[in-house]
């Protein structure tokens, strides 16, 4: 990140609405997965497993957000999302594909301009469900049910 861009994140979050730091956590993990591709594509290993590493760690910061919060239908929703996009970086990593950081990216972005259309206040402030993420989109991922437990996972 430049210092320009890093300047002007830290003015844009300085004001910002809860939902305000939500679109710039999505900001920030999509910048993760366009990077880590990048890196991919240019068989810049350390590069691709550092971006990936941050993107992880936001992930967990946003699931730590849900947690905090209340339960329902999308939070759940969230929690598969979340889980499975986890899942879906360590596949991607693993195989090597930068099509597939590039599917994660598309679909962070997806629900980063619905959060950003609630911060704006063109969405109802509870967004339905569905309008975020569909489960059987995600069959691999694990139970939607929230199970917080201590874990020693760190990016």
């Amino acid at each position: 990140m430049t210092p320009i861009e890093l300047t002007y994140r830290k003015t844009a979050i300085g004001g910002a609405s809860g939902f305000g730091l939500l679109v710039a956590l999505y900001d920030t993990l999509a910048g993760d997965l366009r990077r880590a591709a990048e890196a991919e594509r240019g068989n810049e290993l350390e590069r691709r497993t550092a971006e990936l590493n941050h993107a992880l760690l936001v992930i967990a910061h946003l699931e730590d957000w849900l947690m905090r919060g209340s339960n329902g239908e999308l939070a759940e929703y969230l929690v598969v999302f979340y889980r499975s996009m986890r899942c879906r970086i360590i596949e991607a990593q693993a195989r090597r594909s930068a099509e597939m950081l590039e599917q994660q990216m598309a679909e962070v972005l997806k629900i980063r301009e619905v959060w950003q259309r609630v911060e704006l206040g063109s969405s109802p402030s509870r967004p339905e469900a569905q309008t975020w993420v569909q489960p059987a989109r995600y069959p691999n991922a694990p139970t939607t049910r929230f199970e917080h437990s201590a874990s020693g996972w760190s990016a």
